[in-house]
């Protein structure tokens, strides 16, 4: 099991992971900023100026997830986690990568005052050594306040267990976290457990039309980006039949005819991924009051929209969104189309 530690810099994450592992027994403490400073040994100068922080290197959230399980299988017990993650595709894409390892996570919030946060950045000791000390620590921690107000005010009230340690020594509110998680009134994150593939996949996606003729997407907990309808087809089954069934399972919509096949993508194996073939079907236009009845299942998916090709390549990673340009203009001809990596071939 994880605790992940969460809250704006000056919330005392770390001092309070530390009083933590002492209060939860068998218990370890895990701090990805560890990951992050080894990526500046790791990776070219060039590719480090592309970002402004590590969180936004896929390297720091892959090697994030992989550890946290590595060091889990090595010690067991439980690893506190005292990181600050104020994106909420962040928190999906690691939260779920543990997940699809069966690694539950409990999230907790170190909440003070904005106010008390000031007065922390303000006192916080920076090495004499370092470079613009005051600009490189304290600058950074007032420029995430306002990520911070973004993010409780959308998600993370609603995601993690809330503890204002605004008043608290780092004792006392590792009291309140060991506190919490004993007693299971901070629970358990219910992101869905989607187990990792182990080999290449066969993955079957719907795509439904409202009657301005946009595409619906979904937005799913457990990966980063949007997606369609779908999922990953079990042994035995029909690639068309799993499709049907998903988007049933995705949305609440139950599709009375199996819908017609647009493209076949071949998706080239990229680790830590296995790539496979994806496959994307026509389930049709609905009509406005069936679209007014899309269901979400809860923990697996978000939101859903119905959007413009324009709009889906906002919403969509690279790939799947040259999935869905090749499957509409193969709707429009009325043949379906062979792709590999999300290139036309033949």
């Amino acid at each position: 099991m994880i605790v992940w530690v969460n809250g704006a810099f000056g919330a005392g994450k770390t001092t309070t992971a530390r009083e933590v592992i002492e209060l939860i027994p068998n218990s370890t403490l895990f701090d990805p900023e560890v990951i992050g400073g080894a990526l500046a040994h790791l990776l070219p100068p060039k590719r480090l100026a592309e970002v402004r922080d590590f969180q936004d290197l896929p390297i720091w959230r892959r090697l994030v997830i992989d550890t946290a399980a590595a060091m889990l299988a090595e010690l067991g017990g439980v690893l506190v986690v005292p990181m600050t993650l104020l994106r909420q595709e962040y928190r999906d894409e690691i939260f779920g990568g543990l997940a699809a390892r069966r690694i539950s996570v409990c999230h907790v919030l170190l909440a003070p005052a904005e106010t008390i946060l000031r007065e922390r950045i303000a006192g916080r000791e920076v090495p004499p050594d370092l470079p613009d000390g005051e600009i490189r620590i304290r600058q950074w921690s007032y420029d995430h306040i306002e990520p911070y107000r973004a993010a409780l005010a959308s998600w993370l009230a609603a995601d993690a267990h809330l503890i204002d340690t605004g008043g608290l020594t780092p004792y006392e509110s590792a009291l309140r976290v060991a506190e919490a998680v004993r007693s299971g009134v901070a629970p358990v994150s219910d992101i869905v457990q989607t187990p990792e593939p182990t080999s290449e996949t066969l993955a079957a996606g719907v795509l439904l039309f409202d009657e301005q003729d946009r595409v619906l997407l979904v937005d799913p907990t457990y990966k980063p980006g949007w997606e369609f309808p779908g999922g990953v087809v079990e042994p035995g089954e029909a690639p068309a039949r799993a499709g049907m069934r998903e988007v049933a399972e995705e949305t609440g919509i139950t599709l009375e005819e199996v819908p017609r096949l647009l493209v076949i993508d071949w998706e080239s194996p990229a680790p830590p991924g296995y790539g496979g073939l994806r496959l994307l079907f026509d389930g049709g236009r609905l009509d406005d009051a069936v679209a007014e009845r899309v269901l979400l299942p809860g923990p697996e998916l978000r939101a859903w929209r119905f959007v413009t090709e324009e709009e889906a390549a906002d919403l969509l990673p690279p790939v799947r969104y040259e999935r869905l340009h090749w499957a509409l203009r193969a709707r429009e001809r009325g043949a379906a189309l062979y792709l590999e990596a999300g290139v036309p071939l033949g």
